[in-house]
């Protein structure tokens, strides 16, 4: 069965790698055009394309898919399975029609839950206690298509968007392979989604970042959570927006209002929230600065108790 793989990130590299790995017979790879990054601006490959090269594949970066050109490029590829996984473009209905085995995608959630962007990042920002990943056939709507498989897991209370994305991106791999198998066999079930269930996720940005302290310590750590590596969630102390990494717990109770410092100390910075909890910063990053430590950060810059709010 010859296999055309569409990709850009790490994530969808992990995917191919294991394909390949596997001995599945992939023809070609589609990927993003390289994209200047650095200050140098200079060209960078995606981690895909890189995956590609490296094991002598073609490499197809079209900057549409609505011209006929990448369709052409299958057809010449005699592609029998298309495989997406994070290509960064929605597949017009020419291209689906392309390979007789059809077109499938490996999606981080469990569908139809989180549909469209960011469904790692909204599993930990909304508190959700599992997730997971979903291989289905791609059809003209987004994520809609029919499930084949899925792997759940829970989200540990404090992991972030980067550690369970990477988590994520090793069980997507290992599901999408079985897929595959089982597609290229004549065994792979299909399940059609249950739309009235679906739920749709919008990808990040900064303007999310500030900590909005009337909220419950559980709520506020899975902001955290669900900002880190990116866009970060972020608050102000003393005149100076902080970064902020990571925070834990505590048994705490205090009559002070939501978003005043409790306690700035050899722990971190403790700062109340809703209901009269508190919650302590232990991991941060001052403007300029390197991140480290809340406790590192108070002994060379202390922060008055009582005296300053966010």
């Amino acid at each position: 069965m010859r296999i055309v793989f569409m990709g850009t990130p790490d994530f969808a590299a992990a995917s191919l790698k294991k394909l390949i790995d596997r001995g599945f017979n992939v023809v070609g790879v589609f990927s993003q055009p390289d994209k200047p990054r650095n200050r140098g601006m200079r060209l960078s490959y995606s981690p895909v394309k890189e995956v590609a090269l490296s094991a002598g594949l073609p490499v197809f970066q079209p900057t549409t898919l609505k011209d006929g050109k990448a369709t052409e490029q299958l057809r010449a590829l005699a592609a029998d399975l298309i495989v997406v996984v994070a290509y960064g473009r929605i597949l017009p209905d020419d291209i689906l029609a392309v390979p007789p085995r059809g077109c499938i995608n490996l999606h981080a959630s469990l569908l139809p839950k989180y549909r469209g962007a960011a469904p790692i990042q909204w599993a930990i920002l909304n508190g959700d206690k599992t997730t997971g990943v979903t291989t289905m056939y791609v059809s003209s709507k987004l994520d809609s298509g029919d499930i084949i498989y899925t792997a759940e897991t829970e989200i540990g209370e404090f992991e972030t968007s980067g550690q369970l994305l990477n988590r994520l991106r090793d069980m997507g791999a290992e599901l999408l392979c079985k897929t595959v198998a089982d597609i290229e066999k004549g065994v792979a079930p299909r399940t059609p989604q249950n739309h009235s269930q679906a739920t749709y996720v919008t990808p990040l940005d900064k303007s999310m970042s500030p900590i909005e302290w009337n909220k419950s310590p559980r709520e506020i750590v899975k902001w955290i959570c669900g900002l880190n590596p990116w866009p970060v969630a972020t608050a102000e102390f003393n005149g100076r927006l902080l970064r902020i990494f990571s925070a834990e717990y505590t048994r705490n109770r205090t009559e002070k209002s939501p978003g005043e410092i409790v306690a700035a100390d050899n722990r971190g910075l403790e700062v109340a929230c809703s209901g009269g909890q508190t919650l302590l910063i232990t991991e941060l990053q001052a403007p300029g600065g390197k991140r480290m430590s809340a406790a590192d950060y108070l002994r060379g810059h202390p922060i008055p108790v009582g005296e300053d709010k966010p």
